[in-house]
């Protein structure tokens, strides 16, 4: 039996992808990918994944003055299969924000799909396809045309 930490969702400080992106650390969520593949935007990362993800992430969000996206996420509904040492795993997301000008409402949701592998005794990033399948009002939330350029630069990489 293991946890969802123990499956590459956690990096060795304990904080996990989704609350490095919401503290607005890019770089720590980029380090959780460093040997596995990000698709997004009709986009995949490549070599230099952890770099190409902090990339993505920093090009889509909007930071406000304390350094955040002031948005929170929650991963619901996991269901995970295991296969000797891979495991993959869906689950659903819902982000939400609050900002000077937005109410804490939801702003998007939708799921993921993640494979995990066991290197060197720990669980990792294989691969995650996140799929936005609602987005609601938050015009501070993300770029429009960071979207646009961050797949393609992810495409490159």
């Amino acid at each position: 039996m293991f946890t969802v930490g123990e499956c590459g969702g956690n990096r060795r400080d304990g904080r996990s992808r989704t609350s490095a992106v919401d503290a607005g650390d890019f770089a720590g969520a980029g380090e959780l990918f460093r040997e596995g593949a990000l698709h997004s935007g009709g986009g995949r990362t490549g070599q230099d994944t952890d770099r190409a993800v902090a990339e993505w992430c920093r090009a889509i969000r909007v930071l406000h003055a304390e350094g955040t996206p002031r948005t929170r996420r929650v991963t619901t509904n996991v269901r995970v299969a295991v296969d000797g040492q891979s495991v993959s795993a869906h689950s659903c997301f819902t982000v939400s924000q609050a900002t000077e000008s937005l109410r804490l409402q939801p702003i998007a949701a939708g799921h993921y799909d993640n494979r995990f592998v066991v290197r060197e005794g720990e669980w990792r990033f294989a691969e995650r396809t996140p799929v936005v399948q609602l987005i609601g009002v938050g015009p501070s939330t993300c770029r429009a045309d960071g979207l646009r350029t961050a797949g393609e630069r992810a495409a490159e990489v």
